[in-house]
């Protein structure tokens, strides 16, 4: 499964705006936790979640806890599905 990091953002905007059920939502590599108004520690491990379920892996803690924003995550992604 080739995604491309466009694909791969999208899905975890989609992801994202179901997570924190919010439809209007405005993703961007460059958003932080602190941006995003319901984004805590449940929430986060809801969205870790559902994007592992979503692309098909699990990630490591330690690949987690290094994230700083929804680029790296994106990253992250493609170094896996790639």
């Amino acid at each position: 499964m080739s995604l491309s990091r466009d694909e791969i953002l999208a899905s975890i905007r989609d992801i994202m705006r179901d997570v924190f059920d919010d439809d209007d939502l405005e993703i961007s590599l460059q958003t932080t936790a602190e941006e995003v108004e319901d984004w805590d520690s449940l929430s986060h491990i809801r969205l870790i979640v559902a994007v592992e379920r979503k692309f098909g892996f699990k990630f490591k803690n330690s690949e987690v806890e290094a994230l700083k924003n929804v680029g790296e995550l994106v990253n992250l992604v493609e170094t896996k599905v790639g």
